[in-house]
């Protein structure tokens, strides 16, 4: 069980970090997880999976330690988490667990726990509490076992996208080219279909091996085959999902990966509009036009550390509209706060059609700074590097939300620490090429030789 216990869920490799035992402690120890709001919703807690074989025992065990537990379950089967997290909020339940390894290789599985109006299980009460209670083991049965039934979300879910969904009269039919890579977005053909769409489909065959390529879609090599088939077919758009389809990583129609971060902007702007104005939570790791673009759409921009935990907190904390991270997750006030890929997909295909132009051009405006990736370096000793960044950046605006983030007024970086690996993340923009080349260059100067 060493590591599986992350910062945001439950993940190792099966069976040798994780398997049906462990699965059936953390149902046995979910009840203790959830808190006085959530169990004045009921007893009740929803239990989907993906499409891994490893994630057939686990959800067996998993629900078997819920119920030994004293909660009921609904088990909603085959599932994406977006569809997992819409079934808690949609059905009242106190919270619920999604079966998955999101994008991780498939030899990997684990657990999305939330809990009621699928808030996240984040916090010393949430995944610290459950690694403690599964690993001292003092677990004891419910005087009154759970019961479990079974539930089809997929048609309450695809009514509540599909009205989201707005196609003027009379719009020409884009063609998109969708990449499943084996994972579980393959089960969204039907809305697909629904949404008035040329469908070109990549990969929609489920397959927990995934043989095509890693359902992670923030890696290059993995877009390549969309990228060749957006251009062979003179598509409009391209979309990826990841393993668990909560993710989705766009490409324009001329074959280009669009940032996330910019996607956030236009989805944001499209929304604004219609709302009239309201807030936006954005990653720290986006560009600077990303809180501009907000702000000349009306909306008021907050800029958030990395993590879903922190993005859904403060979207309802200040009754945001909408937010985004650079990891492709887009979160909607108007799905109970949660991500939700084809929630973003539709509304990009929303404004395709209201602009009628190609999604470079919609782009283009955004593209305002020079901006890198997000560059690793494997680091013995985060704090000193971070503490030697303060140091030689002393004149500069310091904030330390998640990392450092220094900021100039024609260039600015963050550095955190990741939460999953021994690695330090780099991100940094500036106003040109040029001066963005020579700060990079000035930072791995600092922070050692960047990893593969």
């Amino acid at each position: 069980m060493a590591g599986i216990f992350k910062a945001y869920d439950v993940r190792g490799t099966y069976p040798d970090q994780l398997d049906e035992s462990t699965a059936r402690a953390i149902g046995l120890a979910f009840r203790h997880v959830l808190e006085e709001d959530d169990l004045a919703c009921g007893s009740t807690v929803v239990v989907g999976r993906d499409m891994r074989a490893s994630s057939v025992p686990l959800q067996r065990a998993l629900i078997d330690g819920l119920c030994a537990g004293g909660l009921d379950v609904v088990d909603v089967g085959l599932v994406t988490t977006p569809m997992s997290y819409f079934a808690v909020g949609h059905l009242g339940a106190a919270g619920g667990i999604q079966v998955t390894a999101s994008h991780n290789p498939a030899a990997y599985n684990g657990f999305k726990l939330s809990r009621h109006e699928a808030r996240p299980v984040s916090g010393d009460h949430g995944i610290p509490l459950l690694e403690r209670l599964v690993t001292e083991g003092d677990l004891p049965l419910a005087e009154r076992p759970g019961s479990v039934r079974r539930h089809d979300v997929m048609p309450a879910y695809g009514e509540h996208l599909l009205a989201t969904l707005r196609r003027p009269d009379g719009a020409r039919r884009l063609r998109v080219v969708v990449d499943a890579a084996n994972g579980m977005g393959t089960i969204y053909r039907p809305l697909l279909e629904r949404a008035g769409i040329e469908l070109v489909p990549l990969y929609f065959e489920l397959d927990g091996t995934f043989p095509n390529h890693e359902a992670n879609p923030l890696k290059l090599d993995n877009l390549r085959d969309l990228i060749a088939e957006v251009k062979r077919r003179g598509a409009d758009l391209g979309v990826a999902f990841d393993g668990d389809a909560d993710r989705a990583a766009f490409v324009d129609e001329r074959g280009e990966p669009v940032g996330s971060d910019l996607a956030t902007a236009l989805i944001a702007g499209r929304l604004l509009d219609r709302e009239g104005g309201g807030v936006v939570v954005y990653d720290l790791r986006s560009s600077r036009a990303v809180a501009e673009y907000v702000r000349e759409h009306g909306g008021v921009p907050i800029r958030e550390r990395v993590g879903h935990s922190f993005i859904k907190a403060t979207l309802r904390q200040h009754d945001g509209l909408f937010g985004g991270e650079l990891a492709g997750h887009y979160y909607f006030r108007a799905n109970y706060t949660a991500d939700c890929a084809l929630m973003a997909v539709f509304e990009l295909l929303g404004l395709l059609w209201q602009e009628d132009k190609p999604l470079s051009a919609l782009v283009a405006p955004l593209k305002r700074y020079a901006k890198s990736p997000e560059i690793n370096f494997q680091v013995a000793d985060k704090e000193a590097k971070i503490a030697l960044l303060a140091e030689r950046y002393a004149d500069a605006e310091i904030d330390y939300l998640d990392g450092i983030t220094i900021q100039y007024d024609d260039w600015w970086c963050n550095v955190r620490p990741s939460n999953t690996e021994p690695y330090l993340r780099l991100v940094a923009e500036a106003d040109d090429d040029a001066l963005l080349q020579a700060r990079l260059e000035e930072l791995v100067g600092l922070l050692g030789e960047p990893i593969a």
